[in-house]
């Protein structure tokens, strides 16, 4: 069996009625003649759409059928004893040239009953915002089902919708359950569970390409809300140089910052679990036990479990995500 390595995957490019140009312009992918690239799905488990190997010996292999060759090797034995085959987290890029729907995704137990899936808990990390840039994270007053329906019939939904004003570097933690709604002009980095269960509550009134609006789902929506008011939606945290920062912990994922200027070591000896990298500035020497890769700005990549010590060897100022599960 061919010994594992650090993978990069094939980006799953998406066309979106809200998509731009910037997956192209900043992180330099190529997605071809798509008018308008919202999302690029970097490490995928969703079920037809999921991500090929791009590069090495396993280059052409599916993400599913490598986890099936080497289980917990890969993953990490207590993630491969709770997910089997399916991988756990959706890795995405996401360039809003326009507002994004207003949303909400369901809990595990609301997924389960309903579309037999996991919940959708994410994590947004920025990396450019236009002037003005805004996004919405939950709701700016209590409410509840009722004061929430009389909102959105009489067209005053924006009025209790908490509104953030973004700038590179911001972190939001969108758990299962808060609405929420990505803004234009905002490039960015989305870690959430695999799930593409999505309730769409607002769409602006907006027209696709064959003159429909799209479906809204405002009824499934009302279970999954938690209606709750809180005095912070943005994640706080330190700006550090050469050691890890941070960002977010929860029950599916934990997210640090590294931004790096000299060679770290980055041991996982601790974990039982895989690692991925998001790199969205710079470009580093990924050095692993039998090699090392180049890893630019726009890639994302995923260490296996097993790998339990690397170093990050910067060729310039580098910044980037590291994300595991830590159980």
């Amino acid at each position: 069996m061919t010994t594992l390595y650090p993978l990069k995957f094939n980006p799953i490019y998406k066309d979106k009625i809200w998509g731009g140009n910037k997956i192209k312009t900043v992180l330099g992918k190529d997605y071809g003649d798509l008018p308008n690239c919202g999302e690029t799905w970097e490490i995928s488990g969703v079920e037809g759409n999921i991500s090929i190997v791009a590069d090495g010996p396993l280059a052409g292999r599916s993400l599913v059928e490598l986890i099936d060759s080497y289980k917990g090797t890969l993953l990490g034995d207590k993630i491969y004893q709770r997910y089997g085959s399916e991988f756990p987290l959706l890795i995405k890029f996401i360039d809003a040239n326009d507002d994004l729907s207003i949303q909400v995704h369901p809990d595990d137990a609301l997924a389960g009953t309903r579309h037999d899936s996991f919940g959708k808990t994410e994590m947004w990390y920025v990396f450019q915002a236009d002037e003005g840039a805004s996004l919405i994270s939950g709701f700016n007053q209590e409410t509840n089902k009722q004061s929430f329906m009389e909102k959105f019939d009489e067209g005053r939904l924006m009025d209790i919708l908490n509104r953030e004003q973004v700038k590179a570097g911001d972190v939001f933690f969108i758990p299962a359950g808060r609405v929420h709604t990505i803004g234009k002009g905002l490039l960015l980095a989305e870690i959430q569970q695999t799930s593409d269960v999505t309730y769409r509550i607002y769409d602006f009134d907006r027209i696709d390409a064959a003159g429909q609006q799209r479906e809204l789902h405002v009824t499934e929506a009302l279970d999954a809300m938690d209606y709750g008011f809180y005095d912070n939606y943005k994640e706080s945290y330190n700006e550090e140089i050469n050691k890890p920062v941070e960002l977010v912990t929860c029950d599916y994922f934990t997210t640090n910052k590294l931004d790096i200027d000299q060679v770290i070591e980055r041991k996982y000896n601790h974990l039982d679990s895989f690692i991925i990298y998001i790199c969205f500035e710079g470009t580093f020497v990924l050095d692993y036990l039998d090699g090392k890769m180049r890893v630019k700005k726009g890639d994302a990549i995923l260490l296996p479990a097993n790998l339990k010590e690397v170093k990050l060897i910067p060729e310039e100022r580098c910044k980037m995500l590291e994300s595991y599960i830590d159980q």
